[in-house]
């Protein structure tokens, strides 16, 4: 199958006030060899303390989420909020019946259990919009044995259009394989895909039963803060052999925001520098898209935070 394409992801703010800036362009720290010194050197330190259990270079670790795209699905802000919040509506029977699956690693094979297209869809489907004009309050399957529309945990979730309380339709269920960076490398991993109506391209749930997941390890990040003038990539946006797109996180009056990365031979630090500005500015976080080149494919290679050390994934799409 096709790499499933990563959606485009509009920056995030967070507002927590205003507050002075911290560093002056006058401070030799915004010196940009003298940032790149300190990047590097916290860079050696991360990596140096990246001690994985034997689970990451033999078990499963997924660095994507569990529910994916297999293209482009040509979203309308009304299907992408139906997707986002997990509303759906099946018009066919969903299988009840478990199957086995073997993760195919560049490395070799793992043999893990399954959840079956039923367990998959119920993963999925994260309760139900409130009843609108044109849609049944409770709708169910054509055939017994489906699993039957709820509403969600907290009740009807509530919409403020009368398209947007409208659940994306599944119709149609199949089994396969895709594509999925994991702590190994790319990994083909069995999932489940959902037809739907509404949308260009199946929705994907990963098939491998959550107990068989093995977690991320928890990183061990320098004692001293960050470095002012670095910042720290929240996560991974896509990864196309020796190229990284990154997430940076940087200050809303940030200017000169450059992307650094640190690399050998097993692991792979990224982050950035930014140039802080004098006075006065909104404290706010932005999410800024970074490209970095690595002198060679990225392979299986972790991607560590350069302020956390914590390994990061691929966004949510």
């Amino acid at each position: 199958m096709r790499r499933p394409a990563l959606l485009l992801v509009l920056p995030l703010l967070f507002v927590a006030g205003c507050a002075p800036t911290r560093a002056d362009p006058a401070d030799g720290r915004s010196d940009p060899t003298h940032r790149a010194e300190a990047f590097d050197q916290r860079a050696t330190q991360v990596a140096e303390a990246w001690r994985p259990g034997s689970g990451w270079s033999t078990g499963y670790v997924p660095l994507e989420g569990p529910t994916l795209l297999t293209g482009d699905p040509r979203f309308t802000p009304d299907t992408e909020a139906a997707f986002r919040a997990g509303w759906y509506h099946a018009q066919v029977p969903i299988p009840p019946m478990r199957v086995g699956g073997v993760i195919r690693f560049s490395d070799g094979r793992l043999t893990l259990p399954l959840v079956s297209a039923a367990e998959a869809y119920r993963q999925l489907h994260q309760g139900d919009p409130l009843p609108c004009p044109g849609r049944p309050k409770r709708p169910g399957l054509p055939t017994p044995g489906g699993p039957i529309v709820e509403p969600g945990p907290d009740g009807w979730a509530t919409s403020t259009t009368q398209t947007a309380c409208l659940p994306l339709t599944v119709t149609g269920v199949t089994f396969d394989t895709v594509p999925v960076r994991t702590s190994r490398g790319e990994a083909q991993v069995p999932a489940w895909l959902f037809t739907i109506k509404e949308l260009a391209t199946p929705v994907v749930r990963l098939a491998v039963a959550p107990t068989a997941v093995a977690p991320v390890p928890e990183p061990t990040a320098p004692a001293r803060p960050l470095p002012d003038g670095l910042v720290a990539a929240q996560d991974l946006a896509a990864v196309d052999g020796a190229r990284l797109t990154v997430r940076l996180g940087v200050g809303a009056c940030d200017t000169g925001i450059t992307p650094l990365v640190w690399e050998r031979p097993d692991v792979v630090v990224v982050g950035g520098s930014v140039i802080r500005a004098t006075g006065t500015c909104l404290d706010l976080l932005k999410l800024e898209p970074a490209t970095v080149t690595l002198a060679a494919p990225l392979g299986a290679r972790p991607v560590l935070d350069i302020s956390t050390g914590a390994p990061l994934s691929i966004a949510a799409r």
